[in-house]
């Protein structure tokens, strides 16, 4: 019998023996008083050696139980953070300390009530005076320093991996602060949250291949959405609400990469009588205060580069950019000179798609060697069916990107709100679609007939949960609490 499969007997037939005397190892609940971080807060003054008279009544799991004979030390956490707990002889009632040396293992839930004390080395405890057992563990947990190590098994035990490292809830913690923060940051600027349909008839909003599902009850084949409620955001622009956003998973059926999810949280707004310009100066005033709060600073590095969000945020032309980086003037060049310029970047491309699919991963080489803060604009319309042409140049739409560290990290427009433009526009897309291309835009009439009773002009802006993972310096897979693995039984 290996140790794993010693230790699990060991800890069933503690639970057979707890039964036997009529004590649940599980029992419904506990009434807890008092956390970690607040008794931490509390008693940070107390000096070395001293105690409390005070009460506290903690609960968490127990890890490292060290028995050194007249002494028992364990650490508990809870979800707020971590103390030490301590049964001493003279002062923890006999019977307790048999219990806890009986039945209680690392892993387990407990319930503990004492008094407050610092240890000579310094380490803020409670004096066990009675425990309760909440939650017997049958699986020993990975040690501390040679668990965990396989990125799959991590985020296949997730659970396990936040156990053994605090760090990585807090991790987690930020993420809340960033979507808190963010959420804040749109209604005090006067925008309403609403919800929008996660499964549609037709995909809007991106150029990306969609996830496919059957509706029973229709007998139909439905979508999940690419993109957080663009079309039907602008429907409501339509209805006459001036200010919306969404915060809410959406889905593409893509590849897994660095900075690219399946599925995923995105934010997006639409902004009635305002343009792309006024969008640029909202999303860098949010993006300052996202960094703030998640940072609690402007300057970071991140990706392998030093990012100041606090300078000037430059504008940089794309055609201008793509041409600076690689010699290609994407205007007048052919498919075979872009085809020619991929293999020389040694770029991989799909030979089948048009022109403008081909620049898109011209221009994907060129955004990593940019630093930013920056604006990417002067975006040219075939690759923006969507956006708004620009009164200076109809080859060109009013659209934005932001991007730092080479990566692209927002995309915003003034919003398309010819009817007629849409519709040709949609048309073409649909003419790419038919000739093979995934991840072109599909015909929605419904959408067309809507903006036909018109659409103030409007601007829109999405950002998906990649802001965070650059901001915290991390692959964003590692930013989502539970990814999507293969089941354990398909794994090679």
């Amino acid at each position: 019998m290996g140790r794993e499969e010693q230790i699990i007997c060991e800890r069933l037939k503690k639970i057979d023996e707890l039964n036997k005397k009529g004590i649940n190892p599980y029992p419904n609940s506990y009434e807890k008083k008092n956390n970690a971080s607040e008794l931490q807060e509390k008693y940070k003054k107390l000096k070395k050696g001293s105690k409390k008279k005070d009460k506290v009544k903690i609960a968490g799991r127990l890890l490292v139980i060290r028995d050194i004979g007249k002494l028992i030390f364990a650490n508990l956490i809870d979800g707020t953070g971590k103390i030490q707990i301590m049964l001493k002889k003279g002062e923890t009632p006999e019977k307790t300390i048999k219990f806890f040396k009986d039945y209680l293992d690392a892993g387990d839930f407990a319930g503990i009530e004492g008094t407050i004390a610092r240890t000579e080395r310094g380490e803020l405890s409670v004096i066990v005076k009675n425990l309760v057992l909440l939650s017997k563990s049958v699986l020993p947990l990975p040690e501390k320093w040679h668990g965990l190590k396989d990125d799959e098994e991590r985020y296949r035990k997730r659970y396990l991996d936040l156990i053994m490292n605090p760090e990585l809830k807090e991790l987690f913690n930020k993420k809340y602060i960033f979507w808190k923060t963010m959420r804040e940051f749109l209604a005090e600027k006067g925008f309403i949250e609403v919800e929008t349909p996660v499964l549609e008839n037709t995909t809007g909003g991106a150029d990306a291949k969609p996830f496919v599902t059957h509706y029973n009850a229709l007998d139909k084949d439905v979508y999940l959405r690419i993109s957080t409620g663009e079309l039907w955001q602008k429907r409501l622009m339509i209805a006459g609400f001036e200010k919306t956003f969404e915060i809410g998973r959406q889905f593409r059926n893509e590849g897994i990469s660095m900075e690219h999810l399946q599925d995923y949280t995105q934010m997006e707004f639409y902004w009635a009588y305002a343009n792309y310009n006024d969008a640029m100066k909202l999303v860098e005033e949010m993006y300052k205060k996202l960094a703030k709060a998640v940072l609690g600073k402007l300057k970071f590095k991140t990706h392998g580069f030093e990012v100041d969000l606090g300078k000037k945020w430059q504008k940089i032309d794309y055609t201008n950019e793509i041409k600076k980086q690689t010699g290609i003037n994407i205007i007048n060049a052919d498919k075979d000179k872009i085809i020619k310029k991929l293999k020389e970047l040694k770029q991989d491309y799909d030979p089948h798609v048009d022109k403008w699919r081909l620049i898109d991963v011209l221009w994907k080489y060129c955004r990593k060697n940019i630093k930013g803060p920056v604006f990417i604009i002067n975006i040219p319309v075939e690759i923006s069916p969507l956006a708004k042409r620009s009164d200076k140049n109809l080859n060109v739409v009013e659209r934005f990107w932001v991007v730092f560290a080479g990566s692209e990290i927002g995309n915003g427009y003034s919003e398309l709100n010819d009817s007629v433009d849409q519709e040709m526009r949609f048309e073409k897309q649909e003419e790419m679609r038919k000739k093979g291309d995934e991840e072109a835009q599909m015909m929605d009439k419904e959408f067309v007939e809507a903006l036909k009773y018109g659409m103030p002009p409007t601007a829109g802006f999405g950002i998906s949960e990649r802001l965070f993972a650059y901001l915290v310096d991390k692959p964003i897979r590692e930013c989502v609490i539970f990814p999507i693995l293969k089941p354990v039984e398909e794994k090679k």
